[in-house]
This record gives C-alpha cells, structure tokens and sequence, in this order.
C-alpha cells in the first residue's frame, strides 16, 4: 500500500509526478493499492488550481487510484484539510503522554531568536524555551499557543532506507518540531505519520529532500506506538548542467510537456528512467514492461539527469509508433489551437488525412505539426524571394527553371507524385541544373520553405490549382 501525497503549493512538475509514477508502477507490480492524498494544512501557500492540475496529470499520464471518498463511481483523493480533528485529537494525546507540549511563543521571540542563532552561527532550530517552563509561565496573554513534539535531548535515531541502506540522525540534531500551528492546522509531520498509520501505508516512495524529516516521523511513531512504514527516498533530479532541476532547465510542469505536444506514453516512458532502469541499454518500455520490471533494487542512488533532447527523441519515437489514424486524431486539437485565425475550422478530416503520413516523420511532439504543415492551410505564402535562388544560380535560371516547370505540369492530366516526379526529374539536366538546385527551388516555391516534406507527395495533396 502506497500513496503519492502532493502538496497543492505549487502546479505539479516532473519531479512530483516522477515521484507518483514510481509508487504507482510499485503498487501495480506487486498487485498493491496505489493512494492519492491531497497535503493542503499550509493554507498560506495554497495555490489556485494546483490540486486539479495535479490530478490531470495524473489522469493523462494514465496512473488511475485505488480508493478514497467515492462520488459517482469514482475516487476522489483524501484531502487533509477535510481531516483536522483526526489531528487535532493525536496531537492531545502526544500532550497528554508527555510527549507534547503547547509552545506560546510570540512571532517575534522567534525572529528574534532566529536572528540571533544567525549571528552566532548556529545551527537554526526552537531553543525549547516554552518546554521548561510552568503552565502559569506559559500563557500569555493573547497568543494562541502551536504544539511542538518533545524530542529526546540524548541517542540516536536510525532505520534502513529500501534505497540507502543503514540511515543514523543524531537526536541532538533535532529541534522540538511544530506539530499543530496556532490556527489548528497540522504540520506535514503530523499528518502525514497519522494518515500514513490510518491507511496502511506498507512503504513511503519520496524525494530525497524528505530524507531528514524521516528520524522527526520515526520518532512521532514511536510515541504514538504506531509501526513504521519502509522508507525509500528516491533520487534528486538534476538538470543537463548538474543543477537541481528548476524552470530554467525549460518547461518542468507535466502539464505544461503536455500542452507542448509530448504523447503520455513517451512522458511515461521517460520518467520511468530518471533513477530506474532495466538494464543498461533497454529506453524503449511499453507501459506494460514497466510494470512487469519495476523494482526497488534497480532505483539508482545517484542522482538523475533530466535530459531535454533525450525526452524529444523519446517522443518522436513514439510519435512513428503511432497508427496514421491515431496521429491525426490527436494532432488535430495542436491544429485547432495554433493555425493562424483565417484558416477555416473545422478542419477537414480527409484533407489532413492525406497530409499527415507526409510529416508524421519529422514530428518530434504533436506541437510542431501546425507549423511543420501551415502552408497546406493559408492562400498565400509569406517568404523572401531570395530563398528562391538556389546555389550557384542566377536571377534568370531561377525564373526559366520556375516558369518551364509550371508549363510541365499543366500538360499534366493526372496530378500525382510519380508523375510528376517523371516531368520534372528529367528536366534539371535540360535546363542544366543538379536535381538539388531544381527541387530546391520549387519546394520554396510551393511551400515558402527550404526544408518541408518530400516534394512531389506536397504538390499532389496540394493539388494543381
């Protein structure tokens, strides 16, 4: 049993569904239950829209849930903020064992206090002023108390990480946390060591960065006489120049790839090994062979390198894997949103039908196909007629080559690629051209670019008005 526990702080990026991914395909292989809970107590810095573009990543990427509050047939993710007095009641109870205790510190003791650590340079973290002192001491006038976890001063905290192996915190390294803030809110440590017990979470896949949270939920366990789940904190991942991955590594959002162009079954596919493989050359894994191979044992320690260009070949793979059918159909919404204004939509689907096998090809992500074919779409071509002239050749050979070939072709009754192709191939030598310097010229003419697909089967779909 395991679950991917999203904090709606921000939209959803590669990492977090990285995350999500890798306790989905560990659930899926071990025939286990994959949970989906939303950890929304920081209120402060909850942002619009982040639970929802979650949760279509989450649906376009295919990685469905196992239960939770049922509505209409379907799950809906647990939500903490739908489960405060569950916490507030573990919370009473660590204070009433001794375990707890309410802290009335004043925003500004605590500044004050943090500024000082600064200055002296020691290491940040509550001085356990509130822990020492009587109850009488304690209430202050107008401050609503937070409740902090009372850590042991002496020993050591330690577990085996499923990735890691042998983890040893030293407990004097760790302040007396907040568990429950002055506006009856939990913590992530709270809630999350609570929820994790109730739904019988067997095994936490996370990011490395909760790695030092681990002995804080070790301990909150151990005070509650809870049994621990198996921890594993998988790899950070880095960008291309070894930086931890951030938005100038470009797009980091899913949704954002998603929008982009980028099929989920390459995004999949491609998340899958930022920190797992199978072996060292296997790159291509259907959704199927992932979940057959999928292991702890081959999650690297090292950190992973998000590798852009890697990700566009990827997609381009997948991409030709497509049926021609499945291609248009799910090219046509990039259609819709990126031709210009004037084209006319609907877009005919036959008419894109005969375009499609042309660039299917060269497409790298589903994006680049309005701009790869828009010249099939306007009436008029907008270029620099310099393009026109070819290497080596003149003002006036380009226009001969121009208007003889356009003579050609009218004689033409049927207007086809191969018969096209045996006007016009022939026709370079008479008017004393390389094949090249000839095609070059037309494609320019007919599509008002110098790279485009292949020549002849553009001008057939074109057609020969």
């Amino acid at each position: 049993r395991v679950r991917f526990a999203p904090s709606p702080t921000g939209y959803p990026h590669v990492g977090n569904i990285r995350t999500a991914l890798f306790n989905w395909l560990f659930a899926r292989h071990y025939g286990g239950s994959f949970i989906v809970r939303i950890e929304d107590t920081d209120i402060t810095r909850k942002v619009e829209g982040a639970v929802e573009a979650t949760l279509d990543s989450l649906r376009w990427l295919g990685l469905d849930w196992d239960e939770g509050p049922e509505v209409g047939g379907k799950y809906k993710p647990y939500v903490q903020s739908q489960r405060l007095d569950i916490y507030r009641e573990f919370a009473q109870r660590l204070i009433s064992q001794g375990n707890a205790y309410y802290c009335y510190c004043s925003p500004q003791r605590l500044e004050e206090m943090r500024s000082e650590q600064v200055r002296r340079k020691l290491p940040p973290g509550y001085d356990r002023h509130c822990r020492y002192l009587r109850q009488e001491e304690k209430e202050a006038k107008g401050i609503i108390p937070v409740v902090r976890f009372k850590t042991p001063l002496n020993g050591q905290t330690e577990f085996t990480d499923l990735i890691r192996g042998k983890v040893v915190f030293e407990n004097n390294t760790i302040d007396d946390f907040v568990l429950l803030k002055s506006d009856g809110y939990p913590t992530y440590h709270l809630a999350n060591v609570v929820d994790d017990h109730l739904m019988k979470i067997s095994h936490v896949l996370r990011a490395e960065e909760w790695l030092s949270s681990t002995p804080r939920h070790l301990l909150l366990y151990q005070a509650l006489g809870f049994e621990p789940p198996q921890f594993a904190h998988l790899p950070m991942l880095l960008g291309a120049d070894r930086a931890k991955l951030s938005k100038r590594h470009g797009a980091v959002s899913i949704t954002e790839y998603r929008d982009q162009g980028y099929l989920p079954e390459a995004m999949m596919n491609f998340l899958a090994l930022l920190g797992w493989s199978l072996d060292d050359k296997t790159e291509i894994l259907s959704r199927q062979e992932l979940i057959d191979n999928f292991s702890l044992e081959r999650i690297s320690r090292t950190a992973a390198i998000f590798n852009q260009d890697k990700l566009s070949w990827m997609n381009g793979v997948y991409i030709r894997s497509l049926s021609q059918e499945d291609f248009t159909q799910r090219v046509i919404p990039f259609l819709e949103r990126d031709l210009p204004s004037e084209v006319k939509r609907p877009l005919s689907t036959s008419y894109l039908n005969q375009i499609m096998p042309l660039i299917q090809e060269r497409a790298r992500t589903l994006a680049e196909v309005a701009e790869l074919t828009q010249f099939f779409f306007v009436d008029e071509l907008d270029y620099d007629a310099a393009l026109l002239l070819g290497k080596n050749m003149s003002y006036k050979s380009t226009i001969q080559a121009l208007e003889v070939t356009q003579q050609r072709l009218e004689q033409l009754n049927i207007f086809d690629a191969e018969s096209m192709e045996a006007v016009v191939r022939p026709l370079a030598g008479e008017l004393g051209l390389k094949t090249g310097q000839l095609f070059g010229t037309l494609r320019v003419a007919v599509t008002g670019r110098t790279a485009a697909p292949p020549l002849f089967q553009t001008m057939a779909v074109l057609g020969k008005e």
